[in-house]
């Protein structure tokens, strides 16, 4: 299994040289480990390690979806133009800064995940440029969790690194 899961961790990592999407490598590595895992591995209780390590993921999926259903629906309700409508700065370097200094004050009081995608759906607003707004999006993933490290409300995750 180390065997397979470092090849498929070497697909994934050479995504662009061999154009193979690193989702489908993902979801073919995982299928592949638990099929060779519920054949080969201890019989005692495979079924009960599936359910548990699917029952994280789908906390994981249901907690995204419901995120990005409720931003989705503030957006498109115009609830983010108090704040965008407060920003009018063009200067990229000041909204670089005014952007991850709100990033990381939210990041103190909402948690990491909930804090980035609040933030990207801003981004979305003031940022036309695709390039720029990916930058601004690692800057946002960087100031999130030191946001909620720094703060004994917010929590210390590494799932958007």
């Amino acid at each position: 299994m180390i065997v397979i899961f470092i090849v498929g961790y070497t697909l994934i990592a050479l995504e662009h040289p061999i154009k193979i999407n690193k989702t489908a490598t993902a979801l073919l590595l995982a299928a592949i480990i638990w099929a060779v895992f519920a054949l080969m591995g201890p019989n005692s209780d495979n079924s009960a390690a599936l359910i548990h390590h699917l029952g994280e993921i789908s906390e994981i999926l249901f907690f995204l979806l419901g995120a990005m259903t409720i931003v989705e629906i503030v957006d498109r309700h115009e609830g983010f133009r108090i704040i965008t409508d407060k920003i009018t700065t063009k200067n990229k370097r000041k909204l670089l800064w005014v952007i991850s200094i709100l990033t990381f004050f939210m990041s103190a009081v909402l948690d990491n995940l909930t804090t980035a995608i609040v933030m990207v759906a801003l981004l979305r607003k003031l940022i036309d440029d695709k390039h720029d707004r990916w930058f601004f999006a690692g800057m946002v993933i960087l100031a999130a969790n030191s946001g909620g490290a720094w703060s004994p409300i917010g929590d210390i995750t590494t799932i958007m690194l």
